[in-house]
């Protein structure tokens, strides 16, 4: 009986080797394949949560607030403050706020990411608040008003075929229950504060928030402080006409934008405060 020579069972297990490599490869292959599409599913879907639990979309959502430039809000015993840096591009004319928006009467919002989302919002919001009004026969609150935005936020976490709102909102005003700020993101949630921040550079701001801000401050006091606040992180230390304040005081119930005028005295005030 013949019997195989070493050199042939040695040819057998290369090409038995070279068999089973190739198997292996393209078994991995088809295996890279198959899981490509779900890895980036992950990542381009709203509607599905990757499998440490984090919605993708919604948290690049929250990175588009970050790159918008600062806005503010300020509770106080007399009333709101809202602020915010409107940095407008050269010749650009500015005649109204862009980043501050009157809902009602006695409600305002500071926007801060994509501000065509922000006047999306702003217009439903306005007419939930009339809608409401004439339903109810009288004001809607300020936490009304910031928990249907947020609610309206939420949804598009769920649909897909849409994309997250790329803007945070602060809502305050003064109702029947007081004077509120809220605070609401791209992922459906509304949040009370007494002062908070948004936008590039917000977690600078917050800490001087939280060093100086005191909820028995008047409103000249907190718009001072507001003022200080956008100039800590302006670019530009010496050109400040870029901020724009709002105010909505507790006896009138009135949302009113500040002129230009009071403005440059009330960051003059910010100045020698907090030697900004």
């Amino acid at each position: 009986m013949n019997t195989p020579s070493d050199m042939t069972i040695t040819r057998w297990i290369i090409r038995i080797s070279g068999l089973v490599t190739t198997k292996l490869k393209l078994n991995f292959l088809s295996l890279s394949i198959e899981l490509m599409p779900a890895q980036q599913g992950y990542d381009r879907a709203i509607t599905v949560f990757s499998p440490d639990g984090r919605l993708y979309q919604v948290e690049y959502a929250i990175e588009t607030v970050k790159r918008g430039t600062i806005a503010l809000g300020i509770k106080t015993n007399d009333g709101i403050i809202f602020a915010a840096d409107e940095r407008p591009r050269k010749l650009q004319i500015i005649e109204e706020p862009q980043k501050l928006f009157k809902v009602d009467q006695h409600i305002g919002i500071a926007a801060a990411g994509y501000i065509p989302d922000a006047r999306n919002q702003v217009d439903d919001a306005r007419f939930f608040s009339q809608s409401s009004k004439l339903v109810y026969d009288e004001p809607v609150t300020v936490e009304i008003v910031a928990k249907h935005i947020a609610d309206q936020c939420q949804h598009y976490t769920q649909y897909a075929g849409a994309r997250p709102i790329g803007v945070a909102l602060i809502i305050g005003g003064v109702d029947q229950n007081g004077n509120s700020l809220f605070l609401t993101d791209p992922s459906g949630t509304y949040v009370p504060y007494d002062a908070v921040a948004i936008g590039a550079d917000s977690d600078k701001v917050t800490e001087f928030l939280i060093k100086n801000y005191k909820k028995q401050m008047t409103l000249e006091e907190s718009k001072a402080l507001a003022a200080a606040s956008i100039m800590l992180v302006n670019e530009d230390k010496e050109n400040n006409e870029s901020i724009t304040i709002s105010e909505i005081k507790s006896d009138t119930k009135q949302f009113v934008n500040i002129n230009n005028n009071d403005t440059k005295k009330i960051i003059e005030t910010a100045k020698q405060k907090y030697q900004a």
